[in-house]
């Protein structure tokens, strides 16, 4: 049996694959301090759409804080877009990969095997199931799946934190 999603207590991430040269143990760090304020206020669910960079760090994150009584609540969901998504990668990531999705609380599909649109599609589905967003986003990009993510949960009155922000004017 998966895990039940009630959006008023569920959280997605959506990030750059690229890091931008961000600090990842000071990326971690925002991500478990948004996380920990999130849960005290009663999100216990957090969905990650199983992509490289921001999406690894911030699942990687959640399974760690599960390891403390502090968050035994905490429950992590994939949501992959397809089946097979991490094929073309590298054995590192690979292995990042099946790590996580071998210790998340439940994994979901939006798609059987690729095509176009599909990650936007996994996108919506994870803002569509939330009602907050922890995204790392350069607002200066002009194009890509994470502006997309935020322009679509602001749109539809998800709130949203942005830890790029946060990271690059400290």
């Amino acid at each position: 049996m998966g895990v039940q999603l009630i959006r008023y207590k569920t959280c997605c991430f959506t990030g750059h694959r690229s890091l931008d040269g961000a600090d990842p143990g000071m990326l971690g760090e925002a991500i478990c301090g948004e996380v920990s304020t999130l849960y005290r206020f009663g999100f216990d669910t957090f969905l990650a759409g199983g992509a490289l960079g921001f999406d690894t760090l911030a699942a990687r994150e959640i399974l760690r804080m599960k390891l403390s009584p502090d968050f035994s609540g905490l429950k992590l969901v994939l949501v992959l877009p397809y089946l097979g998504q991490e094929s073309r990668w590298a054995p590192m990531d690979r292995a990042m990969y099946d790590y996580i999705r071998e210790r998340a609380d439940d994994v979901i599909y939006t798609g059987d095997v690729y095509a176009n649109g599909l990650l936007l599609r996994r996108n919506r589905y994870m803002v569509d199931h939330s009602a907050h967003c922890i995204a790392f986003l350069d607002e200066k990009r002009s194009r890509g799946g994470t502006l997309y993510t935020v322009r679509y949960a602001r749109q539809n009155g998800v709130s949203v934190t942005n830890i790029y922000n946060r990271l690059s004017n400290p």
